[in-house]
Formats: structure tokens, sequence, C-alpha cells
């Protein structure tokens, strides 16, 4: 039985899909466009055997888990480069005009637990909204509204359900262009953005997860080499304008080999996630016991 790989259809994706096309990876690729944390869901249930990403969501869901061992493990690196989060608000709020007016507000996520989720107590820690709270009991935003899906969440900024959301930047920008939302800020991971996990019942299928990192490492020496036939993939089959498209290959780096995570980078994520209390010291999975 073919691995189920779970993914999101976004730009990200084209090297699993040149693995595919050109170098016979047989895997049943799944798609979540409502991204990591769904993914994370999927693992748990058996739904999935591997996983492909956002580093903050992986990292979160073993860092929270207590009772086991969180149904999975970070087995590689898929991308090297940050990720750079589009901070949006509706298109008719002037009342957000950017995003030191987002404190107390509603923010809009994908799911508990997901990057956008996680990536919300970044931004909180880093404007400083954490640490300088009147009390030690406030919270930076008023609600935390869980929209499912990127289409939800742009619907929601604009009825006012919630009142800002961060996705990645060249998805975002499209809605930008066409007035649909608007744009207020961005923010950049502090650690290399994408990683692969594998669920702990899938990591003794050793053969197939060797051959799921050889093809992707082939998939994405195709990808460095074939940037033309990337941007003709990315803006047809992934509705992304061709300018786009380039503009994100200027930006975005894959590891030449895929296996193996730097403990340093989960180090990094553990303490800022603590730092911003998504995560509590002491408590969940060690970088150590997130790892294969």
């Amino acid at each position: 039985m073919a691995l189920r790989v779970g993914y999101v259809p976004e730009h990200f994706s084209t090297p699993i899909f040149f693995a595919q096309k050109h170098f016979g990876l047989d895997i049943t690729a799944v798609p979540f466009p409502s991204g990591t944390g769904h993914m994370i869901i999927a693992l748990r249930a058996g739904e999935i055997d591997v996983g492909i990403g956002l580093t903050e969501g992986w990292v979160a869901g073993l860092g929270k888990e207590q009772a086991n061992d969180g149904g999975y493990k970070i087995v590689g690196t898929y991308v090297e480069t940050p990720l750079c989060w589009a901070i949006s608000t509706g298109s008719s709020r002037p009342e957000i005009p950017g995003v030191d007016s987002l404190r107390g507000g509603k923010i809009g996520v994908s799911r508990i637990g997901s990057g956008s989720f996680v990536m919300g107590f970044v931004l909180a820690d880093q404007r400083g909204w954490l640490s300088t709270s009147a009390s030690p009991d406030e919270k930076p935003y008023k609600d935390t509204v869980v929209l499912n899906t990127f289409a939800n969440l742009r619907n929601a900024v604009n009825d006012g359900t919630a009142d800002f959301f961060m996705w990645e930047h060249f998805t975002s920008k499209k809605y930008y262009d066409n007035g649909e939302i608007k744009r207020v800020g961005e923010i950049y991971t502090p650690w290399s953005s994408w990683k692969i996990v594998a669920s702990t019942a899938a990591l003794a299928r050793t053969a197939d997860l060797d051959d799921l990192f050889a093809k992707l490492d082939q998939g994405i020496a195709y990808f460095n080499d074939h940037h033309e036939e990337a941007v003709a993939y990315i803006s047809t089959a992934l509705d992304y304008s061709e300018e786009d498209a380039r503009a994100w290959l200027a930006t975005v780096r894959f590891p030449e080999h895929t296996r193996g995570v730097s403990e340093a980078t989960i180090d990094k994520c553990i303490g800022i996630l603590q730092k911003a209390g998504v995560l509590v010291d002491g408590q969940g999975a060690t970088t150590a016991e997130m790892l294969n």
C-alpha cells in the first residue's frame, strides 16, 4: 500500500508534483487546503501516514501533547527558508489601518494548533502584547475564531466575524490584487518553515520512507533546474499569476536532502512558542522526543 502523504496544495507543493511526474514517486497524495492543524488530526486518526506542513504547527502539536507519543514524529525538512505570513483584514475595515490596531481584536485561524493560530502568539510576543499586559491574565486577542478554510477566513474579516488573520503571502496576494482583502502587515517565522512528519505507525515502513526521501530529493533537484516548468505549473494548476510565481521562486530554498531535522531549529521553535505562551516549559514533548 502506497504511503498516504498529506500536503498543502499551494506553490510549495511543486517539487512533490515533479517527484511524481518525473521520478515515479508512488504515493497517495492527500490535499489539506486547511493546513497543518488538520493534518495533525488526520495523522492521529490514522487517515494519513506522512504530513508535509509548517514547522510551528508540528512542534505546537507535539509540545501540547501530555498523554502519549503525540501520534507522529518529525523526520525531515522540506523548506529551509522562513515563511512570510501576510496579515490581512477586510477590504472595507478603515478602523484597522495597521498591525497596532489588532491588539484586543478577534483573530481568525484555520484550526487551534495550526500555523495561523501559533503565529498569532508569535506576533503578540514580537509586538510586546504579552509581556506588557496590565494583568498577567490579559490575553492579546478578544477572541480566537476557528474558520477552517482560507475562503472562510477571507469572508470572516469582511463580515466582521473576525478582525484579521494570517496566511502565506503569495497565496494571499491574489486577493489583495482583486480588492477582496486588505494587507496590514507581515511577519516571518523565526525558523525554517516546512517539516516532514511520519505517523508513529508509519515509522516502521523504512523502505517506503527511504523511497519518499530519495524521490523528494530528486523532485527538488529537478525544481531547482527547471524554474520555467515550475512557473508554468504554478501559474496554471495552482492558480497563481506568473508574476507571483516568479517572485516566490526568488524567496524560497528547498534542502538538497530532505531526510533529517536540525535539533537547533526545533529547540528555537520550542523556545519562542514557550515565550509566546503557546507551550509551557516542562510540559509536552522535548526536542529529542519530537524527532525520530
